[in-house]
């Protein structure tokens, strides 16, 4: 998925000339508290509402506050991986998408990326989930694939966690089985510590969506 497709249509830029006082107001609409300013087709950078706030005179125009952080934008073609990352360092609302020639094609607010990393996690598809403990040298996807695949079952997706000052991983992996007990014992077998599992259908959405918000929390967006 690429940020092109991740574009809204509840954005709408405002122009340097707009004057602070209309920025907020539509900030306020929008339930946002960036903007991107746009002249014609062109990106010029986008606003915060500090920005505005700050702004000697609200009724003046919004030109010269605008603010540009380095790579406060994407581009159409970048991955939404990129889109998360840029959406947590820089605590964004709303990020922009431009083209190669700096002409502003749309934007994107952060309830569209969680929505489509939760499609890339397979939340919505059934089956179960599991959460290995592993040494970051002892890592390797291809072991694991071939464990799920040896007790016949599929991997549907797949995210690694790591943490500061620490050398364990945690490998949380969504197969397409809710019967995940062979699963268990095979990880077992291999000596792979089982941090956690969700196998039963009242509890896995639950416990798949607790792993997803701890992801998202993790990320800090």
């Amino acid at each position: 998925m690429i940020a092109k497709q991740l574009i809204t249509n509840h954005v709408f830029p405002v122009k340097p000339s707009d004057t602070g006082v209309f920025t907020l107001a539509q900030m306020d609409e929008a339930h946002l508290s960036h903007l991107p300013i746009v002249e014609g087709i062109e990106f010029m950078g986008i606003i915060s509402d500090k920005e505005i706030l700050a702004m000697d005179e609200p009724g003046d125009a919004i030109g010269p506050y605008r603010i540009t952080p380095a790579r406060a934008f994407v581009t159409g073609d970048q991955h939404v991986y990129e889109v998360l990352k840029l959406f947590s360092s820089m605590n964004l609302t709303m990020l922009p998408v431009i083209n190669d020639k700096n002409h502003y094609l749309g934007a994107i607010i952060l309830p569209t990326v969680v929505n489509s990393m939760a499609e890339i996690v397979g939340i919505h598809n059934p089956g179960g989930v599991i959460v290995l403990e592993i040494n970051d040298k002892d890592y390797s996807l291809t072991e694991i694939v071939q464990i799920v695949e040896s007790n016949d079952a599929k991997i549907l997706s797949c995210f690694v966690t790591s943490y500061p000052d620490s050398t364990k991983l945690e490998v949380t992996i969504k197969v397409n089985r809710m019967e995940i007990g062979p699963l268990l014992q095979a990880f077992f077998r291999f000596d792979y510590v089982v941090k956690a599992s969700w196998s039963k259908e009242n509890s896995y959405n639950e416990g798949l969506q607790d792993r997803f918000d701890a992801l998202m929390n993790y990320l800090s967006i």
